[in-house]
């Protein structure tokens, strides 16, 4: 089918935000997962130098348990979570823009425009004085240049649509990693004839230039560590300068170096998705075990592989690209898909219910758990708050994140009991619809039911 069911009421008032009742709860189920499923990989970037994603070798030698963990991270998580995020985010342009075409077709294509120009501005304020780690700039921005168009195009021509995206992505990555293995045959070359008494020409000494900042980046000497900590334990201008280095680069020059396909591939796929009722929970049993086996079959051996010619090389700048660049995006959509499916498949079945609806209640509440989550992490890790940054074993920053995990779910059941809206998607909506939108409940509703949706 090419519309989800209970979407929208055809009648009802004119553009506004939409009403609990209008919510597809296993949307905001999942959402909640991924969003919990997030801070897995975003602890480290509060936590330590960014280097440690990549090669965590970097920062020294890894114990055994810190080394299976990290093996773990990277196989489960590590641009899964990202991966359901972003699907959902574009899932949610099919649901607002329909909803929009019955209730004000006029103002459709005003509001879409406006939603994302203030969620691409959150963004902004959030990567240079919040969190570098920032993904609210590359949503909203991408939303508000691709998405409108693409919203009534069928779920067939979504899903290729977004494939493609994703293998543009995966060929640009090749292109990165035979251009860093030519770089280093030539480095190689280079340095054995200098051994035999020739002269380097001005291109191998620009070629050595070269490969010596990859070797830096890849391997940070001590000394650049030290002074990474020293700015990420300072105050918050010290703070503020280090991010918005990495923000201005991430919103800049590697989004629009085809950083922008992240995002938009996985928004394509969300909206195709839920167009033939995957995300919302419409499909069988049988299909969701079968997208399950097909995802982890397929990129469960691609990842382990990715982690082992990583390990075997010593993380070696060319094997890094290979392993990790090239099949990035196809394997970890693999592995989203069959994460989501079990996901699904348990709200289907209506066990666990309570977990499920603690998580839809994290879920609906996305946008400010999730700057909530920026606020709670650099008061504990950055200088001007406790200062733990470099401090902790990896293996102890997962106390740190089952601590948030519970404060987001704790404050949210909290919140939603007297509010329709989360703090900041309150502020979200008011400024999209431009007015102040009711926020407290004038009694109290009981939460949404777990299984796909209500009409």
């Amino acid at each position: 089918m090419e519309e989800p069911v209970a979407q929208v009421t055809a009648g009802g008032p004119l553009a506004e935000p939409v009403s609990e009742r209008e919510r597809i709860s296993s949307l905001d189920a999942l959402r909640g997962f991924a969003l919990l499923g997030i801070l897995v990989m975003n602890i480290t970037t509060f936590a330590m130098p960014g280097i440690f994603d990549f090669n965590p070798t970097a920062l020294g030698p890894l114990g055994r348990l810190d080394w299976s963990l990290w093996v773990v991270r990277y196989v489960l998580f590590d641009g899964k979570m990202r991966a359901i995020f972003s699907m959902l985010f574009g899932a949610g342009v099919i649901l607002l823009t329909s909803r929009l075409a019955r209730r004000d077709p006029a103002r459709s294509a005003d509001i879409f425009a406006r939603r994302n120009l203030w969620l691409t501005l959150f963004g902004v304020l959030h990567g240079y004085f919040l969190w570098m780690g920032d993904i609210l700039y590359a949503y909203g921005l991408t939303a508000l240049i691709f998405l409108y168009p693409f919203r009534k195009l069928k779920a067939k021509t979504l899903l290729a649509a977004g494939t493609a995206v994703l293998l543009v992505l995966a060929a640009y990555g090749s292109v990165r990693a035979v251009r860093r293995q030519s770089l280093a045959r030539r480095v190689v070359t280079a340095a054995a004839a200098e051994s035999a008494g020739a002269v380097l020409s001005e291109q191998q000494q620009e070629d050595r230039k070269a490969w010596e900042t990859v070797l830096h980046r890849v391997r940070p000497d001590e000394k650049d560590l030290a002074t990474e900590t020293a700015q990420m334990r300072g105050g918050y201008l010290s703070v503020l300068g280090h991010y918005a280095e990495t923000t201005a680069d991430v919103e800049g020059r590697i989004y629009y170096r085809f950083g922008f396909c992240d995002a938009l591939g996985m928004m394509l796929i969300g909206m195709g998705l839920l167009k033939i009722g995957f995300l919302s929970a419409e499909l069988s049993y049988r299909a969701y075990l079968w997208t399950a086996l097909a995802g982890y079959g397929v990129g469960l051996p691609v990842s382990l592989a990715s982690v082992w010619k990583l390990w075997s090389t010593a993380f070696d700048p060319v094997a890094l690209v290979w392993a990790l660049v090239v099949p990035y995006d196809l394997e970890r959509l693999a592995v989203a898909l069959a994460h989501a499916s079990l996901f699904l498949m348990i709200v289907k079945s209506g066990v666990l219910a309570g977990a499920v609806r603690a998580l839809a209640r994290v879920g609906q509440t996305a946008l400010s758990n999730y700057l909530g989550t920026s606020v709670i992490c650099t008061l504990v890790f950055n200088g001007y708050g406790l200062g733990l940054f470099r401090k902790l074993p990896f293996s102890e920053l997962f106390y740190v994140v089952a601590a948030v995990w519970v404060v987001n779910l704790a404050a949210s059941a909290l919140w939603l009991r007297y509010f329709r809206f989360g703090p900041v998607e309150w502020l979200w909506r008011s400024l999209t619809y431009w007015s102040l939108q009711p926020l407290r409940r004038r009694e109290r509703v009981a939460g949404p039911s777990p299984v796909a949706a209500e009409a």
